[in-house]
């Protein structure tokens, strides 16, 4: 969800109005992505990496986040959207993990829908947390020494219990990863946009859906094998 600062640059305001109005987003896309048929959602919120910003501004993204989990948790609620958490949450504020938890917990019964916030997160960290959690596996004797096969290494992972990524979208014309869910992403398709995250809007997610929709998925393997001989 990229573009924020630049947003409110160009009309003159200040950054923290850029992150307000990306919030503004986040709901909207929440239920749209439902209306289009995502069963669910990961938004990257807030970067391990987002923590060396100026105080003051992480601050107050902190204090958008506690906004908008007090506001929404009603509304979660109400339309059945499961809110999961990946990252280092235990290292945001007391208040921000007390709303988490509370939401969180309010709403794991539901499946139809998922909303994940990546939240202090960080794809490199995320490994280095895998990795260390393995290795006390392999200790204390509940995973075998050696080299781990992906299918059980991948469940230490934050994600272990969620599919992969079909399609990943950055917004304003950024064409960098970011460390974004490296491992699951490894072959999710891509979709870069040059519409900064305040405008982005529910035609624009439309449009990456259906693009998505379009292209030929092949996991390695030929188009042959992919889509035989006769088949539409």
């Amino acid at each position: 969800m990229d573009g924020n600062g630049r947003w409110a640059k160009q009309r003159g305001l200040p950054r923290i109005e850029g992150h307000r109005r990306g919030v503004e987003t986040v709901r909207t896309m929440t239920f749209a992505a439902r209306d289009l048929g995502v069963k669910m959602l990961t938004l990257y919120a807030f970067s391990v990496e987002n923590r060396n910003r100026p105080e003051d501004e992480v601050g107050a993204l902190m204090g958008l986040l506690e906004f908008y989990l007090r506001k929404e948790l009603e509304t979660f609620v109400r339309d059945r959207v499961r809110l999961r958490t990946i990252g280092r949450t235990g290292d945001l504020p007391a208040g921000v993990q007390r709303l988490l938890r509370d939401t969180v917990k309010a709403t794991e019964k539901f499946d139809d829908y998922t909303l994940v916030l990546a939240l202090n997160y960080g794809s490199r960290t995320e490994v280095q947390d895998a990795v260390g959690a393995y290795a006390a596996a392999v200790a204390a004797g509940s995973e075998p020494p050696g080299s781990p096969a992906w299918d059980r290494f991948q469940n230490y992972l934050y994600t272990a219990d969620m599919p992969d990524p079909d399609l990943v979208i950055r917004t304003s014309g950024e064409t960098r990863l970011s460390n974004f869910l490296l491992l699951q992403a490894a072959y999710a398709e891509w979709f870069f946009t040059p519409v900064f995250w305040p405008d982005f809007s529910r035609e624009d997610l439309a449009t990456a859906i259906a693009d998505y929709h379009r292209r030929e998925r092949r996991f390695g393997r030929t188009s042959e094998q992919v889509r035989p001989a006769g088949t539409p």
